[in-house]
């Protein structure tokens, strides 16, 4: 059956796995899939999402440790995850730079984006070679977050410490994300890119009216200035074009909204804060000045809020569909849960909680937030558990446009 409005992926939920691979701000080589057991229970992990209906992944090629240097690429790390996939037909959205690149790679240096490049094109050549199409990339994951935390805050290498480094190293990785788009599609000429950046609302202290210009910049200005590079908006010298920014990945989080701060990352705003926008306006934002396929990238609540998050989530989402936007999709992140990365405590944010057992981390599905999936999928029409072929029966976007006008959502501020 041809669906009345062809979405781009197969289901209108997504997933995927925490995957950074930064150098910490103590000095250390940090891998996420090796801290949630990721590699080895990859066939567990994709056994859950097709069970639960989701047939799109995130998932990261992590670029330290691929590249050998010299032009030389070991993509063995990924090989478990490959087969996984391909076990469970799901398609994978690769990431390629999950905050981590090569120690002897300089951000700044003018080789910087042709190595890059050159790293894309093989991982681009290997995953062709593993695996069905079709084919989707994030080049670099979150640009304008990977520019504070690696350029302002000293969290992560490079380890810059001002407004400046911060400036320079956003302008360093759009060059770079760009050039690797150009070379994944000399080897996928039809590659979607999904560029993936938080949704940000600043507001200054009630108390520091002289904020709120520097405040506003950064909800208005900063939040989209790497998507701007992308898209040729911005630095047009870069080469960027709408068809490079392709699909628009907005990560809605709740620390995404903050009071500002000076010095270092600002404060998250609490639920009932007068300065909280609802996500469908934050949307609106982004669709106005791209006009861009959209989707939001990464979404997730926290413990016990999760299934109340992803119903907000979602009703926003409608809210959002019946004012026009073209929204293909939700990701939520991560499927299974991950460490706080300064002290290492399980965030409990994932659609499985991980449990500490004999023979390592053992995947527990969070039931209230399966359920609330579930229930979701049954509102858009959408299948629950994935069958042979999951582009078979290929997410139909008016069924959720129908689901949008039925349930008729408004858009709110209210977080409880």
């Amino acid at each position: 059956m041809n669906a009345r409005h062809p979405g781009i992926f197969p289901t209108f939920f997504l997933s995927g796995f925490e995957c950074s691979t930064f150098r910490w701000k103590d000095g250390r080589r940090r891998d996420l899939v090796a801290e949630t057991h990721h590699r080895e229970n990859a066939l567990r992990d994709y056994e859950v999402l097709r069970d639960l209906g989701i047939a799109v992944s995130r998932e990261g090629i992590p670029w330290p440790m691929a590249d050998q240097g010299g032009g030389r690429y070991d993509f063995s790390c990924i090989k478990p995850m490959v087969e996984a996939m391909r076990q469970t037909r799901i398609t994978p959205v690769w990431d390629l730079c999950h905050y981590g690149y090569p120690d002897d790679a300089d951000p700044f240096a003018d080789a910087f984006s042709d190595r890059f490049a050159e790293y894309c094109r093989a991982a681009a050549r290997h995953v062709q070679g593993e695996l069905p199409g079709p084919y989707f990339f994030t080049p670099i994951n979150e640009i304008t977050f990977f520019a504070f935390c690696g350029g302002e805050w000293g969290w992560v290498a490079p380890y810059g410490k001002d407004r400046a480094t911060r400036e320079r190293l956003r302008v360093a990785l759009c060059r770079a994300a760009i050039a690797g788009v150009k070379a994944i599609r000399e080897v996928i000429p039809d590659a979607r890119m999904i560029h993936v950046d938080p949704l940000v609302q600043v507001v200054a202290p009630a108390d520091r009216p002289d904020q709120k210009e520097a405040a506003e910049h950064e909800t208005f200005v900063d939040t989209y200035l790497a998507w701007d590079m992308l898209c040729g908006k911005a630095h047009p010298e870069l080469g960027g074009t709408p068809e490079i920014l392709d699909i628009v990945g907005a990560n809605n989080y709740s620390f995404g909204q903050m009071e500002y701060r000076e010095q270092g990352p600002h404060q998250a705003l609490p639920p009932d804060h007068p300065g909280i926008v609802p996500l469908c306006e934050l949307l609106r934002r982004v669709w106005e000045r791209y006009r861009r396929p959209m989707l939001i990238g990464e979404t997730s609540g926290m413990g016990k809020g999760r299934p109340d998050w992803l119903r907000d989530v979602m009703e926003e989402s409608m809210a959002a569909v019946n004012q026009g936007m073209d929204l293909h999709g939700v990701c939520l992140f991560p499927g299974v849960d991950m460490p706080d990365w300064h002290t290492g405590e399980w965030l409990h944010n994932g659609i499985c909680d991980l449990v500490e057992c004999e023979d390592g981390l053992r995947r527990v599905p969070h039931g209230p937030y399966v359920d609330e999936l579930r229930r979701w999928q049954k509102e858009l029409n959408r299948v629950t558990r994935l069958d042979e072929d999951p582009f078979s029966d290929p997410v139909d976007l008016q069924d959720v446009i129908d689901a949008a006008r039925r349930l008729a959502p408004k858009p709110d501020a209210n977080w409880h």
